[in-house]
C-alpha cells in the first residue's frame, strides 16, 4: 500500500516515534488518503511535518495561496484523479505539470497524471490540512439552499446571477486549448472524422498496433492517422474529455464530449469504453445535433412515398412506426417528420435514448433507466402534459407498446421505431407483444421499413453488364452502374453519401381486416403489395435502375 510506505519512511527517518508511526499506519488503513491520515496526528505541527517531508524527499515546500490552482484544475478537468490521490495541479507548461501533494511516495499518482495529461510530473509538498481544504473548496458539496420566504425576483437580480454557460463553454474548449501532443492528435482525428462525415470513431488496441477506424457511409475504413505507442495516453485523455473514471479499466463506461468547431457550432459525441485483451477500446458516436438539413424532401422518398408520409403526419391522431436495424436511418426519418409538423400551435414531446438532434420548440426528454426513467414512464408523464404529438425513440417492451397504441387512439399523433426487418413483420411483432389486432387496426396509420445504401459517386461510377439472373430478379434490362473501386478525389472507394430505401405500408381496410383475422406475415405483405406497396427490394431496384447505387451495395445491405 502506497500510504503505508509513507509511514515507514517517516518512521525510519526518525520523523515519527513508534506511537505516531503506528497511529499513521492505522489511519492509512481507515482511509487511503495521506492528507486525511496526517491530519489524524492532531498533536503534530503539520507545517513542520510538511517541511520535514520536503527535506526527506528533496522536494520544494510551497504555499497553495501562491498559486492559481483553481484555473489549472478547471483547465485539465482531473477531478477524479485529484480526489483519488489528493494531488492538486498548481501550474503547467508545454512539458510539465506541477502537483501539490502531502505524500510524495505514491508513484501511482505520478503515473496516472502523466498518462492523463501527456506531461511530465513534478511534485511540490503542501501542508496536509491546506491541501485537503483546497480540494474540498473545489469539489465539496454545495451549501444548503436558503429556506427564506419566496418573493418575486427582479430583472436586476436575474442579471446578477452567474451564467453557467460560460463554464460549459470552457469545458467544450478543453480539447482545443490543451496543447499537449496527445490532445492535438485526438483533435486531429476528431476533426478528420467530422469532415469525412463519419458516424463513429473506433480506437482499438491490439498486441502490436493501435488501430483507428472511421465508419463512413455505414462501412468501417482505416483512419489515415496512426499511433502504436500511446494507446493508454489516448484512452486516458478521451476518458477525461468524456468525464469518465480514468482509473477504472475493468468495467465498460459511457460518457459524452463536445467538439467545438466554431463559436456557433459544436458537435456532441457519445463515448463508450470497453475493456479488451490488450487494453480499453473506445468508440465515439458522432451526433450531428443540427436540425437544419432535416427535410422530408431530402430523405430519398419517391413521390408516392413522400405523399404517404406527409398524409400520415397531417392526421390529428394515429401511430406512425419506422422500422429497420440499427444504423438504417430511422432517427433521421423521425426527426424530419417532427420538424415538418413542428409549429407554435402544437405541443410536441419526445422520449429519446439519447437525444441525438436538438429540435427547437420540442420538449425532448433523455431516457435514464438507471433512475427509473424509461420509455413507458416518460410516455405516461407525457399524457399528463397536454400533448398533441408524441415521439418515443423505441418501442422495446409490451408496456411501452400498449401505452403508445392507447395514446394514438385517444387524440394524439404518436411516432416511434421498432427493430424489425419489414413492414409486415412489424404487425406480427406487435401482436406477439400482446397488442390486440383490433387495437392495432384502430390506431396504426403507417409503417415505414427502411435501409440505407451507399450512393455511387457521380464523378467516377461506371456502367457494366448486369447478369441475366439479376435482370430477371430486379426487372432491369441489360446494364447498370457500379463503383470504381479506387475512387476519385470526390469520393471514398467509389461511393459518396447514402440514400434511403423505403417500404411504406399504410393500414388499408383490407390489411386491417386481415390483421384482425390474424393473417400471417406473408399474407399481410402480399395484400400490401396488391394495394400498391413497393417492397424494399423493389425500391432498391428503382435506385439501381436510376444509377444511384450498385448491385454489390444492394447485396451487402439487403442480403440479396
Amino acid at each position: 500500500m502506497a500510504g503505508s510506505s509513507l509511514a515507514a519512511v517517516l518512521s525510519q527517518a526518525g520523523l515519527l516515534n513508534r506511537q505516531d508511526g503506528e497511529a499513521l499506519n492505522n489511519a492509512l488503513h481507515e482511509t487511503p488518503h495521506a492528507a486525511n491520515a496526517l491530519m489524524a496526528l492532531t498533536h503534530l505541527d503539520l507545517g513542520q511535518l510538511a517541511h520535514q517531508i520536503g527535506e526527506l524527499f528533496a522536494l520544494p515546500i510551497i504555499e497553495l495561496a501562491d498559486f492559481d490552482y483553481q484555473s489549472v484544475c478547471q483547465r485539465f478537468a482531473l477531478r477524479e484523479l485529484i480526489c483519488r490521490y489528493q494531488a492538486l495541479p498548481l501550474a503547467y507548461d508545454a512539458q510539465c505539470l506541477i502537483l501539490a501533494v502531502a505524500d510524495p511516495s505514491v508513484k501511482e499518482a505520478e503515473n496516472e497524471f502523466r498518462f492523463a495529461t501527456g506531461l511530465t510530473i513534478e511534485y511540490r509538498i503542501a501542508r496536509a490540512d491546506h491541501l485537503l481544504s483546497a480540494i474540498r473548496q473545489l469539489y465539496g458539496r454545495h451549501p444548503s439552499l436558503s429556506t427564506s420566504a419566496s418573493k418575486e425576483v427582479s430583472q436586476e437580480e436575474l442579471a446578477g446571477l452567474e451564467d453557467n454557460s460560460a463554464a460549459e463553454r470552457q469545458e467544450t474548449d478543453l480539447l482545443r486549448e490543451d496543447d499537449s501532443p496527445v490532445s492535438r492528435f485526438i483533435h486531429q482525428v476528431l476533426l478528420d472524422a467530422v469532415q469525412r462525415q463519419a458516424s463513429d470513431i473506433h480506437f482499438e488496441p491490439y498486441e502490436h498496433q493501435y488501430r483507428i477506424r472511421l465508419r463512413c457511409d455505414g462501412v468501417l475504413v482505416d483512419s489515415p492517422h496512426s499511433v502504436n505507442h500511446l494507446s493508454r495516453r489516448l484512452t486516458a485523455r478521451l476518458k477525461i474529455l468524456a468525464r469518465l473514471d480514468i482509473a477504472e479499466r475493468r468495467l465498460p463506461q459511457d460518457g459524452r464530449l463536445k467538439l467545438r468547431l466554431s463559436e456557433q457550432q459544436a458537435i456532441d459525441m457519445r463515448v463508450s469504453t470497453l475493456p479488451t485483451l490488450w487494453g480499453e477500446k473506445v468508440v465515439l458516436r458522432i451526433l450531428d445535433n443540427q436540425a437544419t438539413a432535416l427535410q422530408i424532401t431530402s430523405l430519398g422518398l419517391n413521390e408516392k412515398q413522400q405523399q404517404l408520409y406527409l398524409g400520415a403526419l397531417s392526421k390529428p391522431q394515429g401511430l406512425i412506426l419506422i422500422t429497420g436495424p440499427t444504423g438504417s436511418g430511422k432517427t433521421v426519418s423521425l426527426y424530419a417528420g417532427l420538424k415538418h409538423i413542428n409549429t407554435s400551435q402544437v405541443n410536441i414531446a419526445t422520449a429519446e435514448d439519447p437525444v441525438e438532434i436538438n429540435l427547437p420548440g420540442v420538449n425532448q426528454v433523455h431516457i435514464d433507466s438507471a433512475i427509473g426513467l424509461n420509455f413507458a414512464t416518460a410516455l405516461r408523464a407525457f399524457l399528463r402534459q397536454d400533448p398533441d404529438i408524441i415521439m418515443v425513440g423505441e418501442i422495446r417492451d409490451s408496456e411501452t407498446a400498449q401505452i403508445a397504441v392507447t395514446a394514438a387512439q385517444t387524440g394524439h399523433l404518436v411516432l416511434s421505431t421498432l427493430h424489425t426487418n419489414s413492414a409486415a413483420e412489424t404487425l406480427t411483432r406487435l401482436t406477439n407483444m400482446g397488442i390486440a389486432p383490433y387495437h392495432l387496426s384502430a390506431s396504426l396509420s403507417l409503417i415505414i421499413a427502411q435501409r440505407l445504401v451507399r450512393r455511387l459517386c457521380p464523378h467516377c461510377k461506371r456502367t457494366h453488364a448486369l447478369p441475366e439472373y439479376w435482370q430477371h430478379q430486379l426487372n432491369i434490362a441489360h446494364s447498370c452502374f457500379s463503383a470504381h473501386a479506387p475512387g476519385c478525389p470526390h469520393c471514398t472507394h467509389g461511393y459518396c453519401g447514402r440514400v434511403g430505401v423505403y417500404e411504406m405500408m399504410p393500414l388499408t381496410a383490407p390489411l386491417a381486416d386481415a390483421l384482425i383475422a390474424r393473417a400471417s406475415k406473408h399474407e399481410l405483405e402480399t395484400l400490401a403489395v396488391q394495394s400498391g406497396m413497393l417492397t424494399l427490394v423493389q425500391s432498391a431496384a428503382d435506385l439501381l435502375r436510376q444509377g444511384h447505387t450498385s448491385l454489390a451495395e444492394l447485396q451487402r445491405v439487403l442480403h440479396l
